[in-house]
């Protein structure tokens, strides 16, 4: 019992738990507008080529915004910046709600699409660097980390399935209302609450800004290591993901409910992996990241090899429990070896390559399912991770890991050396150099 209360810890340190919120509502709202702007665009156009240009404006473009976007928001208060984002995605998704009512323009649809999709990363980013800032002092950043994942995994497996009941119970423009209702719900409540971390004092250019961050992320080890390597496994782990559909119903000769339980069944092993993170022992080592990572490639061999709907759904279980720890815990290690100036910098820099890799997936898979079928994608993908934790486990001798109670390195942007002592995070922290350093 002292363990869980540690894990739920967070909650009581304010203003966690409206962030946690916002998070988990945005990721929902997300997710509903995703499959309500796709049928919309789909239903009006009755063409495969528009739908697909959707997904890459929507989804792939607006990582290439979010990080420039990020560095010129989180100089501003957060009370201030996270309300504003959060009232023109509801804006926005008020008037796709008119669009859909009968005024459909496919450019206007496509414009918005990228607004909002570049508007939601950088709220995620900016949440993230708040909660860094909030809990790290506490030492509590991996157990809010693990309970904001619990809610992004209920947000991402019941999302489609809300939008699913919107739309056919109600229409698109309600579904599309209902998603505005939700971020202005948001905007709101962020208004609202006290103890959000303030704006910077010393004001920069955003370019200025945003150079610095990316200079951090290229110069530090760790960091630079952790983005690559995530990068790479998240081309890897969507490889699957055009070519699912095909796989349940030729692969395994299953109908569409099987091919819902089979996605149902990695969306509960992502639940379930959620829950063993926060209960680990040691949410923040590297092991666990790449122990997770190994559990994702076993699993993609094991629906490459499997005969059966069951067989396939149980090995889902163990590859979504390994996905449910895996982001999580990459965003930790993350967060815990920068500085608090550079939180959302770079928790937004990963949540843009979790938007822009997978559209390197998706093509990557769906090459390697035309040209072989799709049991090969999945083993090409389960090959590719496990290669990939092999060569971290060459890579991780190479770096050095801060205990508890060390002075973290602070970055200089113009040097590129971390000489300078910051305590202001008792927790485990992560320190990239070579030994010896």
């Amino acid at each position: 019992m002292p363990r869980v209360r540690r894990r739920l810890a967070p909650l009581a340190v304010r203003p966690f738990s409206r962030l946690l919120g916002s998070y988990t509502l945005n990721e929902l709202g997300d997710s509903v507008g995703i499959v309500a702007l796709a049928v919309l665009v789909y239903d009006q156009t009755q063409a495969v080529a528009p739908t697909a240009a959707f997904f890459i404006v929507a989804k792939f473009l607006p990582a290439l915004i979010a990080p420039p976007l990020t560095a010129r928001f989180d100089q501003v208060a957060l009370r201030r910046s996270l309300p504003t984002l959060y009232a023109v995605e509801a804006a926005v998704f008020a008037a796709l709600a008119l669009i859909a009512d009968g005024n459909f323009v496919l450019p206007l649809v496509l414009a918005l699409g990228l607004l909002d999709g570049a508007l939601a990363i950088t709220a995620r980013g900016l949440t993230r660097g708040a909660v860094a800032a909030v809990l790290r002092p506490a030492g509590l950043l991996s157990e809010g980390n693990a309970l904001m994942n619990i809610g992004f995994a209920v947000s991402s497996v019941g999302g489609a399935a809300l939008a699913g009941l919107l739309i056919s119970q109600w229409g698109l423009s309600t579904a599309l209302l209902v998603d505005a209702g939700s971020f202005l719900a948001i905007a709101i409540v962020l208004a609202l609450t006290r103890g959000l971390p303030p704006a910077r004092v010393d004001r920069q250019p955003w370019r200025e800004r945003f150079g610095a961050g990316m200079q951090f992320a290229r110069t530090n080890d760790l960091i630079r290591l952790l983005l690559i390597g995530e990068a790479l496994a998240l081309v890897l782990f969507t490889l699957i993901v055009p070519i699912e559909v095909i796989y349940a119903k030729e692969s395994l000769g299953t109908s569409n409910a099987g091919f819902g339980f089979l996605l149902a069944s990695w969306g509960a092993g992502i639940v379930i992996g959620s829950f063993v993170y926060l209960l680990a022992r040691q949410p923040t080592s590297l092991p666990l990241i790449l122990i997770s990572t190994a559990a994702i490639g076993i699993a993609y061999l094991g629906l490459a090899t499997a005969d059966t709907l069951l067989v396939a759904c149980l090995v889902s279980l163990v590859g979504g429990a390994g996905n449910g720890v895996q982001w999580i815990a990459v965003m930790t290690a993350l967060q815990e070896a920068t500085p608090t100036d550079y939180q959302a910098r770079i928790s937004g820099l990963l949540e843009s390559l979790a938007a822009a890799m997978p559209g390197v997936g998706y093509l990557v898979g769906a090459a390697l399912a035309a040209a072989g079928s799709p049991r090969t994608a999945y083993a090409v993908a389960g090959a590719g991770v496990l290669l990939l934790v092999l060569a971290a486990l060459i890579v991780r001798p190479k770096l050095k890991i801060v205990p508890a109670g060390r002075a973290r390195a602070r970055f200089d942007a113009t040097t590129g050396d971390m000489p300078l002592p910051d305590t202001l995070a008792p927790a485990p922290t992560f320190e990239a150099g070579r030994e010896g350093r």
